[in-house]
């Protein structure tokens, strides 16, 4: 190779020097043929142009002999220098014009030098000529053949001969015009099913025969080589291919029968189970169709899994009781391209369902019941539901309604629905619940059927006077002018057309039924004032137009107000829109009277108490008594008989001698010794001591307080132990027979004429 490097380059060199003496020649002999001395064209001095050298020389041959260069002015006194790529440290010229490489070059660094020779006087440095020159660095095959990636690629199998599968690319940093720089590529495997194009390489189909399910991927060895013809640099690369795979085989029943158990009380759409399909091509390419007799398609379906088998599903809820096992044949079908063999796969299958008994609930005979009831009195029966059992042991089933705000009860033995309460639409108008069907059983199975109610209307409400329907008088309203418009509302559904009277004849005002559920008030004689305190109210009677009809009688008051021209309202007199009637009024006062009257006999009572009181003083009449209080939860009333009253009269008692009085033994608590004239206050402390002291004596906790008061006394007593006595005088009552009839029964038990014979 190196040898044929080096013929090439001699042939260049004498071919490059022959054709620059030629020219050198042929300038020698042009004559200028101007006149003028500027136009005068000179002689070419340099013999020399272009030159090439060869990369990667070895050390040893450096320096490396370029070129002489040859100029037709040098001379002793002349010498020549270079200067531009490399001048200096690659390329250097000596005193006999010689150009010397210096170092080693890289062509597929820098493929071309550019420099200037330059002839200059060696003694005065003056620059005689100068002329520009290229050195090319001739290529060599020192470059290895580079693919950029790794190479992956994917074909149909079946594909037809000659399918491109994918397109590999290697470089080469030498010349490309060279044939250092040429890349030719071939297979050193997989020819059998694969070619390559030698100058593109475009990998193609060999065959049209490739079977994924023989062989899904191929390993291809690609290489590329320089130099074509001769034993260039080469490199390698390893090409893979995948084969995709198409439906080209036939899917076919695992077996040829499949047996399932299922549950009668399965739902529609249960997964009985799955029928394994055998199928040689992928996934996506698995599609199997099914077809069921006619007898059970619409009980029993087909669909496909996620692994695209077959699933044998529920179309119809099964029943143990009505049939206890299905038999039946499933098809199967699939399109598929260019099938491999032929082979005849199994395409049909028996399929046998065992239904299994289980112990079910009760069924209602509706999936949801609704009743419409009237609302009002007289409506009890709603209606019925009605459940059984639909095993053969036929348990007997009981009703009940869990929900304690539905309005109805169920009759446990029939399912009878009867209300509770009379409904009333206006407040409700459906009602929902559920109700409980439950087998006698062990099991006690039960079921729940939904129940909606609706509330029928019945004309049960009076009509009433629309809320807006609000009428006003304006003080310069003539005669004719409708003064307002009223409407009706009723809370019944259809309360029909509803019909206005004005009840009682009035001067001032009438009223037009329009017959549209609105009535116009009109004004027939005007020259009200809005400053007047009396109010007017109308009484408008309703008529709805249900069945039968109702009607009612609403007042209407009437306000009088200051308008303008427009019926604007600007003041209008304020009324209560509920005045007081005249019943109301006597009511009332009725009340005020009675309370006097009680209030007066109040005062008159303690009036005469305190008269009677002063009068007992002054007839010297003398009242002792017992007080005591008490700061204790046992003894009742009884206790006051603890002491006797008879014990505090003795220090007014002159002639009385002997014991004292006997205490009832079971208020025995003290000794109680009698009192001397003049002596109470000391009689008081000894028995307050005792009392204190006396620890055997009950109850321990009594607190007696006594009070006396001498036959001196100007109030008189004020005890009322002898209250009896002067309170029931003829004079203390008699003038509650002058109050009327209300207080003669007590002026009959208290007067002085009192009749006992009741």
């Amino acid at each position: 190779m190196m040898r044929r490097s080096v013929g090439q380059r001699a042939v260049r060199t004498f071919l490059c020097a022959a054709f620059l003496h030629f020219l050198f020649i042929a300038a020698e002999h042009v004559k200028d043929a101007s006149p003028s001395s500027v136009l005068h064209r000179q002689k070419r001095k340099w013999e020399w142009k272009e030159f090439t050298v060869p990369e990667e020389l070895p050390p040893k041959s450096l320096p490396y002999l370029i070129t002489t260069l040859k100029n037709t002015l040098s001379n002793k006194t002349t010498e020549f220098t270079l200067i531009g790529d490399g001048a200096g440290d690659t390329f250097r010229v000596n005193k006999n014009g010689e150009v010397l490489l210096l170092k080693k070059l890289d062509r597929e660094k820098i493929s071309s030098y550019s420099l200037k020779a330059q002839l200059i006087n060696s003694e005065t440095k003056a620059m005689l000529e100068e002329d520009d020159f290229i050195i090319q660095v001739q290529d060599i095959n020192d470059n290895t053949p580079v693919f950029a990636e790794t190479y992956s690629g994917s074909v149909n199998e079946r594909a037809g001969r000659g399918t491109p599968v994918l397109k590999v690319l290697a470089t080469d940093k030498d010349d490309p015009n060279t044939p250092n720089g040429m890349v030719t590529y071939k297979l050193l495997n997989g020819t059998n099913f694969f070619s390559i194009n030698p100058d593109t390489g475009e990998i193609q189909t060999a065959v049209d025969t490739l079977d994924r399910e023989t062989q899904s991927v191929y390993k291809l060895l690609v290489q590329a080589s320089d130099t074509p013809g001769f034993q260039g640099l080469s490199a390698t690369t390893v090409v893979t291919i995948n084969i995709n795979d198409i439906n080209d085989n036939h899917a076919s029943f695992s077996k040829r029968s499949y047996h399932f158990d299922v549950n009668e009380d399965r739902p529609r759409g249960f997964n009985i189970g799955a029928l394994q399909i055998n199928d040689h091509d992928e996934k996506q390419n698995k599609n199997p169709t099914f077809t069921l007799d006619d007898t059970h398609k619409d009980i029993f379906g087909l669909e496909l899994n996620e692994n695209n088998d077959g699933v044998l599903i529920l179309k119809k809820e099964l029943d143990y009781e009505t049939k206890a096992e299905y038999t039946f044949t499933v098809t199967l079908e699939e399109n598929v391209v260019q099938p491999m063999d032929n082979r005849n796969p199994w395409t049909t299958a028996q399929i046998i369902v065992y239904v299994k008994d289980v112990d079910e609930p009760p069924v209602f005979s509706q999936a949801e019941y609704t009743f419409s009831v009237k609302e009002g009195p007289g409506n009890l029966i709603v209606g019925s539901v009605s459940a059984r059992d639909m095993d053969k042991t036929s348990h007997r089933i009981r009703y009940s309604i869990q929900d304690p705000t539905s309005p109805v009860t169920v009759n446990s033995e029939t399912g009878q629905l009867l209300l509770k309460t009379a409904l009333d639409r206006e407040q409700q108008q459906k009602y929902m619940f559920y109700v409980t069907a439950q087998e006698e059983s062990t099991t006690a199975q039960k079921s729940n059927v939904k129940v909606t109610l609706n509330v029928l209307d019945i004309n049960d409400n009076d009509p009433e006077l629309a809320s807006e329907s609000e009428v006003y008088i304006c003080e310069n309203d003539k005669s004719g002018t409708v003064i307002g418009v009223i409407g009706a509302t009723d809370l019944d559904e259809n309360p029909g057309l509803f019909r206005f009277t004005l009840i009682g004849k009035s001067s001032n005002f009438s009223l037009h039924d329009n017959l549209n559920n609105t009535a116009s008030i009109i004004l027939t004689h005007g020259g009200f004032n809005s400053k007047s305190s009396e109010q007017i109210v109308l009484e408008i009677e309703i008529t709805d137009g249900g069945t039968p009809p109702r009607k009612s009688i609403r007042p209407l008051p009437l306000r009088v107000c200051v308008c303008e021209s427009d019926r604007r309202t600007s003041y209008c007199m304020a009324y209560s829109k509920s005045g007081i009637t005249v019943s109301a009024l006597i009511a009332i006062l009725l009340c005020i009277i009675t309370i006097l009257v009680i209030v007066i006999l109040f005062v008159l009572r303690k009036r005469y108490q305190k008269e009677a009181l002063v009068s007992l003083g002054k007839s010297g009449s003398e009242i002792h008594e017992q007080l005591v209080a008490y700061d204790e939860e046992g003894g009742g009333e009884m206790d006051t008989n603890i002491y006797d009253v008879s014990i505090l009269t003795s220090a007014r008692a002159d002639s009385r001698v002997g014991p004292d009085p006997l205490v009832p033994p079971m208020y025995a608590v003290v000794n109680k010794p009698s009192a001397c004239k003049g002596d109470m206050a000391v009689m008081i402390d000894v028995k307050k001591d005792e009392a204190d002291h006396d620890r055997d004596g009950i109850p321990y906790d009594t607190l007696h307080i006594y009070g006396y008061e001498g036959s001196e006394s100007v109030a008189g007593s004020l005890s009322s132990l002898e209250s009896s006595s002067s309170f029931g005088s003829d004079d203390d009552y008699n003038f509650l027979s002058d109050w009327g009839p209300r207080f003669r029964t007590l002026a009959q038990i208290y007067g002085s004429d009192v009749d006992t014979s009741y």
